[in-house]
Formats: C-alpha cells, structure tokens, sequence
C-alpha cells in the first residue's frame, strides 16, 4: 500500500469577529495575512512553506471548518479518495485557493477533512527573503512567533474507534493512548500521526450530543526558549496563559496553551521525539505517569475540558478528568 498522506497543511476556523481574531494573530502570535478573499482571511506562519497555514472564515461561534492534509502524491490523493468512500463517505471535488483540486468529505465522527496534492509554495522577496536558501521567508521579528502549523486535536464519541477508523482508511500510525484504569479499558485520549511526529492529529473523548468538535490546534516554535518567550511576551500583553508552560509524557513536547478572541484554543510547542519505526507499537499511558504534564506538578485547569463549538458536554484531556467531569463518562 503506498502512503496515502504526507502533513498536516492547514486549518480553517470559523469566528464571530474575524476582523478581531486575525488582529490577534498578527499582532500577538506573529502570523502573516497573505490574502484576502471575501470573508475568508488566509495567514502563515514565517515558516510555513506553503502559501497559507490558517484560514478564519466568518461564523457564529468558534468552530473547525476543516482539516487539511497534502497527500504524498498525485496518485496518492486519488488512492486516498477512494479508500474513503470505499469506507462509505461521500466526498466533494472541488478547487480551493493556492491549493487546487481538493477532496473534502466528513468523517464519521462529524470533522470535515479535506485531502489535497497540488500546492503554491511560498517564496519570499525582497525584505521577506531568507538569506537560508531551504527557508520560504526570513524569521519574523516577532519574539516567541511560530514557525509553522504542527497538529490539530479534535473532539469524538469514540476515541478508539475514530483512531482505528483513521489509520485503517488513511494509514495515520497510531502512537500513543490513555486510559483511565477504574473506567476500563477504553481511550480517553489517543495521537495517530501520518508522517515522524508523534503525532499531527489527535482525538479527546468526548460526551456531547454534537460530533465535529475541535479542543485545539498547535503552532511549533524551535525551542524551549522561544516558547518561554511567547509566554512572557503573550502576558505582557494581556493574554492569559490557560495552561503550561510545561512538558507532554506523549509526545515528549513542551508546551504552553491560551486562547485567541474567538476562544479558540491555541497551543504552542517545541521538542519531542521523531520516530521512524514502520511497526510501532502504541504505548498506553495512564494520568499518574504523566500523560500530559510530565512534571505532575500542576493540576489540570477545568476549562481544558472545554472543546467548540460548546456543547452539552464536556471532553476527557490525556491528563484525565477533574472530578466534576468525571462522572459524566460511562465506565465499561
């Protein structure tokens, strides 16, 4: 079977203001707008190699419009295709700006995923150009800005059946899960990647009547010290940090989540762990060992059980889940 998906490309987000969210990502995190076409706001980060990373559209409340994965190759995107509705998705064709011809399709969980091949990459010019040929730009003035878009963390029903379902249909690895021991076996949460990272997708346990949910997405920066940066710079300015910084069990990344106007959650992370192993074997982690935070020096903020949009129900985290929420999740 050839690799049907290469990386995570980009995200597009739906927010009440749009004017206010993309304010903020230039202003405070350091993204880039590129275009402007209707509503829709296109950004990248310095690093990002394609010509966008986010998309903010225009919605009612904070939501993820879709998720996008580049496929391996030509052949792969119409391979990938056909594994999905072979699966019994329907999907729709259609060409998307600086990307081309893409194949979107909601997944059985409510996320909507688009899967693309063609892609404009980014050159800068001029006072954008890199004097490092393998860069697209030149790094941002903006202290703590990010280098490029890392991962995306949705909400499910089913935390072990949507892994399956995605590593089966579109071949992401599956990497690492955790599990609640008094509540049996089942996952509460779960990292599948497509490419060396531990992971670029993954998936809370979710108890609300409403499928398609995301808790957050990630952002990398290169090391340890631009996230502290970031952190310092973001509080200075009167963004509170919601979580961190601190340093994941799975995966090995440190850390650092806060949210955008929109209450978007947003994380930034460094570090971790690439693994190359074609026949890995996922590890499954419990709280006490530190699935989230490594240090088990912090307790877990209850609004991290947040996901959007809201909904009548909370999400598990890899940390676990505070008391309260506990008892909202079906033991077996």
């Amino acid at each position: 079977m050839i690799k049907l998906l290469s990386h995570l490309s980009f995200v597009t987000l739906t927010a009440p203001d749009v004017a206010a969210s993309v304010r903020f990502y230039e202003e405070q995190v350091g993204l880039t707008v590129t275009d402007r076409i209707g509503e829709d706001v296109y950004l990248r980060c310095w690093g990002d190699y394609y010509r966008y990373s986010l998309v903010i559209s225009p919605g009612p409340e904070a939501s993820l419009a879709t998720m996008a994965w580049r496929a391996s190759s030509a052949e792969a995107l119409e391979a990938a295709a056909k594994a999905v509705e072979d699966a019994g998705v329907t999907g729709t064709w259609a060409e998307l700006h600086a990307v081309g011809r893409a194949f979107t399709f909601t997944g059985p969980f409510g996320h909507s995923m688009t899967l693309h091949w063609d892609a404009e990459h980014f050159h800068g010019t001029g006072d954008q150009a890199s004097v490092y040929p393998d860069r697209p730009a030149r790094r941002s003035r903006h202290i703590g800005a990010p280098r490029q878009l890392d991962h995306v963390t949705v909400a499910a029903s089913d935390v072990d059946a949507f892994a399956a379902w995605y590593s089966e249909v579109l071949g992401f690895r599956l990497m690492a899960r955790t599990i609640i021991p008094p509540m049996g076996p089942q996952s509460i949460f779960s990292v599948v990647t497509t490419n060396e990272k531990s992971h670029d997708l993954g998936v809370l346990a979710d108890r609300s009547s409403r499928g398609g949910r995301i808790n957050h997405y990630a952002f990398w920066v290169d090391q340890r010290e631009d996230l502290f940066q970031a952190a310092d710079v973001l509080i200075e300015n009167g963004v509170p940090m919601e979580y961190g910084p601190s340093i994941h069990g799975i995966g090995e990344q440190n850390f650092l989540y806060f949210r955008d106007p929109s209450t978007m959650r947003i994380e930034m992370n460094t570090g971790g762990y690439r693994n190359y192993v074609p026949d890995w074997e996922a590890q499954t982690w419990t709280p006490a060992q530190g699935s989230n935070n490594f240090y088990r020096n912090g307790g877990l903020p209850p609004s991290m059980t947040e996901s959007f949009p809201p909904a009548d129900g909370p999400t598990a985290t890899e940390e676990g889940l505070p008391a309260e929420v506990r008892r909202t999740f079906v033991t077996t």
